[in-house]
């Protein structure tokens, strides 16, 4: 068992940080002592592992509670939340490169754009690096054309994708 300060001290973390994930309910210690000192075993350990690895992801610590505390085999739940925080960034990065290139086309200068870009290549060893399966990216390509195939069609251009390809992505993405 460590006290609090020990775990903050072995995660690199501030005190505050771990108080904050107790107050909402993420990370509670495993015992507190007569003198009021939060104690923590190796589960709490564990348990603030999943956490960062999760908040490393994005992940708020609102969905933390509902992501750890389900059933190691429930795996369906996980996805979808980390698919729904997937499917954030992505936006996220559309929006920031519609913001690029109103910066490009402000300063006249295309060529700033063109050095920033990343390939289709680039993007699917992005996806594999992060264990996604051809499967999984069908998936997401198909979450991304049902849910928003203007942004779709808006990233699959990013990538420079000639359009008779992007059409023929977007046809895959609606099969099931």
């Amino acid at each position: 068992m460590i006290t609090i300060s020990q775990l903050a001290k072995k995660f690199a973390l501030s005190r505050t940080t771990l108080l904050y994930y107790e107050r909402e309910g993420v990370l509670v210690p495993s015992r507190r002592s007569d003198n009021g000192y939060r104690w923590y075993g190796p589960e709490k350990e564990a348990r603030l592992e999943k956490i960062l690895a999760y908040r490393s992801f994005g992940v708020s610590v609102a969905q933390l509670t509902d992501l750890l505390d389900r059933p190691q085999n429930d795996t369906v739940a996980q996805e979808s939340i980390l698919m729904a925080q997937f499917n954030a960034l992505e936006q996220e990065i559309q929006q920031l490169r519609l913001q690029q290139k109103a910066i490009v086309q402000f300063m006249g200068c295309p060529e700033l754009l063109e050095q920033k870009m990343i390939s289709k290549e680039g993007w699917t060893q992005i996806m594999r690096d992060a264990g996604l399966t051809d499967d999984d990216m069908h998936n997401w390509h198909r979450q991304f054309e049902l849910s928003r195939p203007e942004e779709h069609q808006k990233f699959l251009e990013s990538l420079n994708i000639d359009a008779e390809e992007i059409t023929q992505i977007r046809a895959w993405s609606r099969e099931g």
